[in-house]
């Protein structure tokens, strides 16, 4: 029997008053109480399951009721607050509480990134508010969902509409189908029998750790999430902690104009598996947990079938890898973030030091690898660190997946060396897109703001970028043209950061607020923007508030005729 339901054991704090029936707060209701446990079935109460308790409740009943929740806390013996913060930091959950009107079942997302914006998004963002019953269909405007490529994109359910148009739209509508479109990939069985994970075992039988380490060294393998640490090192600092120790996948890849680990993971899933594998054995992880976005729901398929594979081949125990589904927070990015969140908690990211290396998930050593990272993981060892470290342009070495969108012929992936300049990439990509001329670009996400076509020679790399006031990042590279306004893409890139602060710090929750009402004036006040800027940059805990005046800056510094 719950607590609520015991007669006559709540006490009035006045003298001489009556007992209460229940406690003070919400009841629980028996229905929604039976219903949760139903969603739930045998799975574990553990409280770091309290993000996927969520989705599972919002994928049934298309929102979280108060009732839903309330019955969530009983069953899980945590307080109501607790999951009621959980559940209102997340964008893709929908708490309601008594007395309001639920969402309609079906939600139709549209993405507002550059690069949709420059597809349209906006124009379509009214059109389809206009044509539907806000009743029935809820219409959103929604952060990156890692399509760049075939902006504008629009989410139905868990179906994606690519080069959304109204008429497609209405065709998918009618259709009445919003589950997501699995494309051929890689099996498990193709994988393996082309020599797959055959690397993985002889490692496991006798390999030594610090040698697969010195290939990673050689081929100068640095992060693929944005930060540029060499990969290498995390091995041995993992190493250095006592376990248990674990290893965590950041496949939430939300920079806006990143989509490289989507490109992968659709097409050859396994080599990131085998990398990943690897890393866990060099760091001896007692599990591994994947951390993927809401917003790639095909690749969430993907994976689960996948991983079934692996555990029935015997390659790995059941529950060894562990699938956490994001569920809409551009923070969790951010390892520290990530990991609170694969916890089951609000993604806010920790003070540091420690950092995650020492103390990570449940307090323990975590080794933490993004998705391409993984990727090139895998190959070094099943290829050696030449496929990399032989590849030399404009005094860098190695292979770069650049994510390119915006006004070129052909958007896509494109593995190119990683000395290559926003020239070379356009080349690739076909030229610019008919009628546009090359104005400016993002070399690696709104997080590193907007260069000239003028400086279309700088090499795209770690270290290249930073003397002109940017980085590479997650090398998210969307190009514009004469046709589009720098301080209209800068508004758009601090909107973004706006919406996704997680709020924890004052810096960056009210900066990004106060620069969006600023730069919206007909002429930019640079002095008090710029004084802004270095508050946030300096007093911002973690990077989102650090880099988000890096769109302010670089617009005034290269494009102060748009601002004046």
């Amino acid at each position: 029997m719950a607590l609520d339901q015991q007669q006559g054991i709540w006490k009035s704090g006045r003298k001489g008053g009556k007992g209460r029936a229940t406690p003070k707060g919400r009841q629980l209701d028996d229905r929604a109480w039976d219903e949760v446990k139903a969603l739930l079935g045998d799975r574990p109460r553990r409280r770091d399951l309290l993000i996927e308790f969520l989705h599972l409740i919002q994928d049934r009943y298309h929102h979280l009721s108060a009732a839903h929740l309330r019955a969530l806390a009983e069953e899980m013996r945590l307080s109501m607050a607790e999951v009621w913060e959980v559940a209102t930091f997340y964008a893709h959950f929908d708490p309601v509480k008594e007395g309001e009107t639920p969402p309609p079942d079906l939600t139709i997302r549209v993405c507002d990134s550059l690069s949709c914006e420059m597809a349209g998004s906006e124009a379509l963002f009214d059109a389809l508010c206009a044509g539907h019953d806000p009743a029935r269909v809820r219409v959103l405007r929604a952060p990156c969902m890692g399509r760049c490529d075939t902006g504008p994109t629009v989410e139905i359910g868990h179906l994606h509409v690519d080069h959304a148009t109204p008429a497609k739209i209405k065709a998918a509508l009618d259709q009445g189908d919003f589950e997501p479109v699995i494309p051929a990939y890689e099996t498990f069985e193709a994988y393996r029998a082309g020599g797959g994970y055959d690397k993985l075992l002889t490692l496991r039988e006798s390999g030594d750790w610090e040698k697969v380490q010195e290939e990673i060294f050689a081929a100068g393998l640095r992060g693929m999430g944005g930060a540029g640490f060499p990969s290498g090192k995390k091995w041995g600092f993992v190493r250095a902690n006592p376990g248990p120790r674990y290893l965590a996948v950041n496949g939430d890849e939300g920079e806006p104009g990143t989509f490289k680990d989507r490109f992968y993971l659709e097409r050859t899933p396994h080599l990131m598996l085998e990398g990943m594998l690897i890393a866990a054995w060099a760091v001896e992880a007692e599990t591994c947990y994947i951390y993927m976005r809401d917003e790639y729901p095909a690749i969430h398929h993907i994976l689960h079938e996948e991983i079934a594979a692996l555990e029935a081949a015997g390659i790995v125990a059941p529950g060894y890898i562990d699938l956490r589904r994001g569920a809409g927070a551009y923070i969790c990015g951010e390892e520290s973030a990530m990991i609170e969140s694969i916890e089951g908690k609000r993604g806010m990211p920790r003070l540091r030091p420690p950092f995650v290396a020492q103390v990570g998930i449940f307090d323990r050593p975590t080794l933490v690898h993004n998705v391409e990272t993984l990727h090139w993981i895998g190959r070094i060892a099943r290829e050696g660190h030449r496929i990399k470290s032989e590849i030399a342009h404009n005094d860098r070495k190695g292979m770069r997946s650049y994510s390119l969108s915006g006004r070129v012929a052909i958007p896509g992936v494109y593995v190119l060396p990683a000395g290559s300049t926003i020239n070379d990439l356009i080349k690739a990509a076909g030229g610019m897109a008919e009628g546009h001329v090359f104005k400016a670009y993002q070399p690696g996400g709104p997080s590193s703001g907007l260069l000239p076509a003028s400086l279309g020679d700088v090499a795209l790399d770690f270290d290249t970028l930073q003397p002109h006031g940017t980085f590479i990042g997650s090398a998210a590279v969307v190009v514009l043209s004469d046709k589009d306004s720098a301080r209209g893409a800068a508004l758009n890139m601090l909107k973004f950061f706006e919406k996704e602060s997680c709020g924890q710090c004052t810096p960056c929750r009210v900066g990004c607020e106060k620069a969006v009402k600023l730069m919206q004036d007909e002429s930019w006040d640079a002095e008090l923007l710029e004084d802004l800027c270095q508050v946030m940059t300096d007093a911002s805990i973690c990077g989102l508030g650090q880099a988000a005046p890096n769109p302010i800056r670089l617009v005034m510094k290269h494009f102060p005729e748009e601002v004046k």
